[in-house]
């Protein structure tokens, strides 16, 4: 987004959720420094952001995992289940100290729309915010890589989407999958295939909505999930 852009569009409304008052504060300092965005809630565990998110309206959640009192898995599941949270909707960036958290997948099957490492350079976390804003493209692309294709190998067969769900793709749509899987935007995927970006998120829609994914963070988890897309892959 640019300045011109960011003046004039309303900014993104960001909640910070996490028991340790600094990494807010530090989060909170980055985040306040942008014109296209601003922290309008914060909370020290779960229990206490669904109590405040239920009356506030908030874009993007960046939610830590480990917090006393209920823990970030706990409160992402209920806040983006529309039966158990009955407030404004919003997207939910997982917080992790880990590079290979076993609870981010489960997380993002819950409902997050990606995860952000805590020692990211503050321009990925502002980038992150804008991204899941947007909706369109993965979160910090080579770790969620190497997340679920690492989780993807020990995954019970049972909790796996079944192979037979991509039959309904063509085979177009499978490409497009297979690069959104590797991390790559609409732009860069319209470069790789020859096609106009407009096309692409066409192609996207698609895929989402033939596998039933709610965005492609999810789409890409199927990928993974299927053997689409293979670790290292």
């Amino acid at each position: 987004m640019t300045t011109d852009d960011a003046a004039g569009a309303a900014p993104i409304r960001v909640a910070l959720v996490d028991d340790q008052q600094l990494v807010r504060a530090g989060f909170a300092l980055v985040i306040n420094s942008q014109p296209d965005m601003e922290v309008v809630l914060e909370a020290g565990d779960g229990a206490q952001a669904l109590r405040l998110l239920a009356s506030h309206a908030v874009d993007v959640v960046l939610m830590d995992i480990r917090m006393p009192t209920m823990d970030g898995l706990a409160a992402t599941a209920d806040l983006t289940n529309p039966d158990r949270f009955r407030g404004p909707r919003s997207k939910v960036v997982i917080l992790t100290t880990f590079d290979l958290d076993e609870y981010v997948l489960q997380a993002i099957k819950s409902g997050a729309s990606g995860f952000l490492l805590k020692d990211a350079e503050p321009e990925h976390m502002l980038e992150a915010i804008r991204t899941v804003h947007r909706g369109d493209a993965v979160i910090a692309p080579s770790s969620t890589r190497r997340l679920l294709g690492h989780l993807a190998t020990v995954l019970p067969d049972e909790q796996k989407a079944p192979a037979a769900i991509l039959d309904a793709l063509t085979d177009r749509e499978r490409e497009v999958l297979v690069l959104m899987a590797k991390g790559h935007t609409n732009t860069e995927i319209g470069g790789a295939l020859f096609v106009a970006e407009a096309t692409v998120k066409t192609h996207v829609g698609r895929v989402l909505a033939k596998l039933g994914a709610r965005d492609r963070v999810q789409a890409v988890v199927i990928a993974y999930e299927t053997g689409l897309v293979q670790a290292g892959g």
